[in-house]
């Protein structure tokens, strides 16, 4: 794992990074709430030149940004639900799929399936700071 402490401004340090390493498969957003989860996908998405409204799916359940980015959000339904929904098949599609709220059930199913993932947990330290907690072990 490699931390980066970060203040909001210098995110596109990380997104840069990340973005050189890790073109296609799923990211898993963890932190609290407000900690910077879809902050974190808006900062991605301009890097990437999407220069679509990015928002929490928090109700919509899935965000598509281009055609090459998925943005979604399984806090108020959980990981049961996403798969009753038969949601696990589209993160087999090509690009980047950005899960907020993903936990160690959905690390393991997709790890089984052979899919590449990258863990970010984000912690906020303060109103302009985080810690970024990223891990490539299933990368």
């Amino acid at each position: 794992m490699i931390n980066y402490q970060l203040n909001l401004d210098e995110l596109h340090v990380l997104v840069d990074e990340i973005s050189k390493k890790f073109q296609n498969g799923v990211i898993i957003l963890r932190g609290d709430l407000a900690s910077g989860k879809t902050t974190f996908v808006k900062v991605l998405a301009l890097h990437l030149g999407i220069e679509d409204d990015v928002t929490s799916p928090t109700f919509s359940l899935q965000q598509c940004y281009g055609d090459k980015v998925f943005h979604y959000d399984i806090y108020n339904h959980g990981i049961d639900h996403f798969i009753s929904l038969g949601m696990l098949e589209e993160l087999d599609k090509d690009g980047l799929h950005l899960v907020e709220w993903g936990d160690d059930k959905l690390t393991e199913i997709l790890d089984s399936a052979g899919m590449k993932i990258l863990t970010i947990t984000i912690e906020k330290l303060d109103d302009n700071s985080r810690n970024y907690e990223v891990d490539y072990a299933h990368a």
